[in-house]
């Protein structure tokens, strides 16, 4: 049990070295605009720091005309960049014949890209895996002879003419030439063949490709050359893992702090089914059996803490795939928790998989997913490939968006700081009874880490009295002030010594940096900077050096510096300036939209938890403007996109502007409320329509359970001749943007039909299923018919342990047409 008074837990933070330059083939030279280089520690734009936000979307696997919408919202949820897989097999489906029309059309999607500001990191293959048809690979390819994913000449002389190919349709958007292409990935998942990487480098730069990163994956121990960045990955949960395993070996330790970036798991079921390979690669230290992660011993070859490297990521889990035989249910909370856990262990670059979910192609071959037809140990589904993503297959807004946005916020409005700063793990074990924290700094000040999250599978206790001094190079700072409880499942970072005008410093405060945004109003001029509480956990904000005659120096909270007598500032480096009284700020209001708290130069809005979940920072009306929104939105040529699922949703803006104007929506006039301007719309053919539920449909028995696939797992059915038939007939959906049938059901696993043509598959592990009807109008007139095989425990798929109790066979609890609408709001630019 946790220490009901346990002493304040200490940690130092110095300052780093300098990162080490001019030793890594990556970059542009100096002198070049907005120049980017990748040094040991970081990456560098333009001469100072960037911390990357990248998330994978699938350009292929999304129908063209909602790539707009989907990139709309990549961008609002605080991405600066988007990574795409270029499939082999989809561009050149026979020998010589290429296609980069319609949904393949790299260059509009790049284009598209930069238009919303985001820059693009192109992965190139040939092989690529992504859960595709042989990793990408077309059908013709493997019918020969070769040895692929070599140096192989009759190989390479195939892959030239792709990456020819898809070199020519980046021609003029590369970053050198005022492009969005900053970055390309050579293959993927190759872990022992560094000098065809290499090759691969070195051909796509023959070829005429010229990007100032290039990346190889390094997780499973990869050897990867010195041509190449290192990036890695992180999953809370693995589709990939075995039916019989109840939390994937490699999940737990992405909960906890630490600088060991590989994870020799992660791809270990496709090294053993396709190479035999069953040991970590050879040079690679494993440390403890029981912790499947190589060590950061610099003397290891491979080590997975490479000083001469940044630490990059480019696969957090956004999500997670299901297989047949097994099928996680990853939570937002899950993602988020793991995503911070990163930040906090020293990452520079946070890069997630999937960010967008989309649909499996279909080809000549039938449809173009992973299966043990095609040699993987794995069956997953035919046309689904949601990945429980922040933005679903359908465009769907996930709680993770939300909460993934609020440190993306962060990491743009004080990311170049964040990348300038070491980490140092304090603390945290896997005893979930300990505290797990740590600190980034950059020797002055900082941000201290701590949570008490871990998937519900294996959670962390809460914890008592926790109370920090953090020891920097010429102060310390205690935070907070007196011991706090802490519950469990929070991923926590507050602000230590965050700079507020020349004159003020917020030394502390038990709540988060959210974003900050010029706003002028009140008597604070200056900056608007957003902070946000979390549940359970008092705020206390500290100020050091607000004036003589201010409020809150008149107050109780006035208090002296730790470590200095009172009246008096500590000891301070030459030429820093003094902080005066350090002064704890009280709240006006609990927080919330209108906790707006006065200072010199600068106001804090202490938001609450629900409120920061809704808070975006877009481009409205010719500036920036904060905006709190009841669904999702995006800005697009200066205006709110927004997609409510409800009729009557609420936006608020600030600083507003003077008036707004609504396509597909009618408007309240609008209120004041504290700071913000707030306008109620009413959108037209949005809404549910709540279909007839409580069905529980006949099916027949359920098909016997096959093995197959070299890892003899279970094998998805393919006999639904015992199949429940059901037909749901469609209401009229015209006007409205979207239209999903949202499904609550149990069974195995479902397929959709719209006449013959299967538009849609599930794979029940305990959410809800949505198909798509918006390009099949038709279905109002023919209906939906699903086929749906019951569930049998006695099968042994795996599910999480919170869905296991369904009863055996198939029920259809509700079914739901839900009208996404498209609200345009016009904004009046400011008369300034």
């Amino acid at each position: 049990m946790n220490d009901p008074n346990p002493a304040p837990r200490e940690l130092r933070a110095t300052a780093p070295p300098g990162p080490r330059r001019g030793h890594l083939p990556f970059g542009e030279p100096e002198g070049a605009p907005d120049r980017i280089e990748v040094t040991s520690r970081r990456i560098e734009r333009a001469g100072r720091p960037w911390f990357p936000i990248t998330g994978e979307i699938h350009y292929s696997r999304t129908p063209r005309e909602r790539w707009n919408e989907i990139l709309g919202h990549a961008r609002a949820g605080g991405l600066d960049s988007v990574a795409t897989y270029v499939f082999w097999r989809a561009h050149e489906p026979e020998p010589g014949r290429f296609d980069w029309t319609g949904d393949l059309d790299l260059r509009a999607f790049t284009e598209l890209a930069a238009a919303h500001g985001l820059d693009v990191v192109v992965r190139l293959g040939p092989w690529a895996h992504g859960e595709a048809r042989y990793g990408g690979f077309p059908d013709w390819l493997m019918e020969r002879d070769l040895k692929t994913r070599t140096d192989d000449p009759d190989y390479l002389a195939l892959v030239r003419p792709l990456y020819a190919e898809t070199i020519a349709q980046l021609k003029g958007l590369t970053h050198a030439e005022g492009g969005p292409v900053v970055a390309a990935q050579v293959d993927n998942e190759l872990y022992d063949q560094p000098g065809h990487l290499a090759t691969l480098r070195a051909l796509a730069e023959e070829l005429g490709l010229r990007v100032p990163i290039w990346t190889a994956t390094g997780w499973g121990g990869a050897q990867v050359p010195d041509t190449l960045l290192p990036v890695y990955s992180a999953y809370s949960e693995g589709f990939w893992e075995d039916e019989t395993t109840e939390w994937a070996a490699f999940a737990p330790f992405h909960y906890r702090y630490s600088e060991v970036r590989d994870d020799l798991t992660v791809g270990a079921d496709l090294r053993e089914a396709l190479d035999g390979v069953t040991a970590a690669p050879a040079g690679v230290a494993a440390g403890d059996p029981a912790t499947p992660f190589a060590t950061c011993d610099p003397a290891t070859p491979f080590a997975t803490c490479d000083p001469a490297t940044p630490f990059a990521t480019c696969e957090l889990g956004g999500g997670m795939h299901v297989a047949y035989h097994r099928r996680p249910l990853v939570s937002g909370e899950d993602v988020a928790a793991l995503a911070l856990a990163k930040i906090g262990s020293g990452s520079a670059w946070q890069g997630y998989y999937m960010y967008a979910g989309g649909t499996q192609r279909t080809g000549p071959q039938g449809p173009e997913q992973e299966s043990q037809d095609t040699g993987y140990p794995n069956d997953v589904p035919a046309l689904s490939y949601d990945f429980h993503a922040p933005i679903g297959e359908h465009g769907q807004i996930r709680p993770h968006h939300h909460y993934l946005r609020r440190q993306h916020l962060w990491l743009r409005e004080d990311g170049h700081r964040i990348a300038a700063m070491a980490a140092e793990v304090g603390g945290g074990s896997e005893d979930p009874e300990e505290l797990r924290w740590a600190v980034r700094s950059d020797g002055t000040s900082g941000y201290l880490f701590l949570t008490t999250y871990q998937p519900p599978k294996r959670p962390l206790a809460p914890q008592r009295g926790v109370q920090f001094t953090v020891h920097f190079d010429e102060t310390s700072v205690t935070v907070p002030s007196a011991p706090v409880d802490v519950p469990a499942g929070h991923s926590l970072a507050w602000p230590l010594r965050y700079p507020l005008t020349p004159d003020l410093t917020l030394r502390s405060a038990t709540a988060q940096l959210l974003t900050r945004i010029a706003t002028g109003g009140g008597t604070g001029t200056g900056d608007l900077v957003v902070l946000a509480a979390t549940d359970g956990v008092p705020v206390e904000i500290v100020i050091d050096g607000l004036p003589e005659g201010h409020p809150f120096r008149d107050g109780a909270g006035e208090h002296s510096p730790e470590g200095a007598p009172s009246g008096h500032a500590p000891d301070r480096a030459p030429g820093e300036r003094a902080p005066g009284r350090v002064t704890t700020a009280d709240l006006p209001a609990p927080p919330g939209p209108d906790c707006l708290i006065e200072l010199p130069g600068v106001r804090l809005l202490v938001l609450d938890d629900a409120s920061a979940n809704r808070l975006y920072r877009l481009d409205l009306a010719g500036r920036e403007r904060l905006v709190l929104a009841d669904a999702p939105v995006y800005a697009e040529h200066g205006d709110l996109v927004v997609h409510p699922e409800a009729e009557r949703v609420t936006v608020a803006v600030l600083p507003a502007p003077p008036a707004f104007t609504a396509d597909g929506a009618d408007l309240d006039p609008p209120r004041d409320e504290g700071p913000w301007r707030t306008w109620t719309l009413t959108a037209h053919d949005t809404g549910p329509i709540p279909l007839p539920t409580g069905l529980r449909p006949a099916a027949g028995p359920a098909p016997e359970p096959r093995r197959g696939g070299p890892m003899d797992r279970l094998s998805a059915p393919d006999d639904y001749s015992a199949a429940a038939d059901v037909r749901l007939d469609v209401p009229d959906f015209t006007g409205a943007d979207r239209a999903l049938l949202r499904l609550t059901w149990t069974g195995d696993t479902g397929r959709a039909f719209i006449g013959d043509r299967l538009v849609s598959d599930h794979f029940w592990h305990g959410r809800d299923w949505d198909i798509d009807l918006t390009p099949h109008p038709q279905a109002v007139e023919h209906g939906v018919r699903l086929r749906l095989l019951p569930w049998r425990r006695a099968t042994g798929v795996w599910v999480d342990p919170s869905v296991r109790g369904v009863p055996d066979g198939v029920t259809l609890d509700a079914a739901v047409l839900v009208r996404v609408g498209k609200v345009r709001l016009h904004a009046e630019e400011d008369p300034s």
